[in-house]
């Protein structure tokens, strides 16, 4: 099994930007497709990005494309997220995740999570 930690979230002034890393530890995550997922307040986990086993291919939500950039080290076996012109709506508690297959965008889909870091943008 997999465990992961996120970390980087905090307060931020719109426009500004962040970068969210996802350490793994237990397994290597070159055996898994990664995504990130985020929760705002009082609505449901949704979809940001997700990165294939080797970074090769990645997708993104329609409200975070342009703006967001998915990446993996696997050498460091660590995923990040780069969060720029970061936006009030932005602001929910961000979750890195871990699957066999590439391509999912659904919660259920990913059986390994992290914590969650919390993302505040401020106006």
């Amino acid at each position: 099994q997999v465990q992961l930690v996120e970390s980087g979230g905090g307060l931020v002034q719109a426009g500004g930007s962040l970068r969210l890393s996802c350490a793994a530890s237990g397994r290597r995550i070159s055996s898994y497709a990664m995504g990130w997922f985020r929760q705002p307040p009082g609505k449901e986990r949704e979809f940001v990005a997700v990165i294939n086993w080797i970074g090769k291919e990645t997708n993104y939500a329609g409200s975070v494309k342009g703006r967001f950039t998915i990446s993996r080290d696997n050498a460091k076996n660590t995923l990040y997220l780069q969060m720029n012109s970061l936006k009030p709506e932005d602001t929910a508690v961000y979750y890195c995740a871990a699957t066999g297959t590439y391509g999912y965008q659904t919660p259920v889909s990913y059986p390994y999570w992290g914590q969650g870091t919390q993302v505040t943008v401020s106006s």
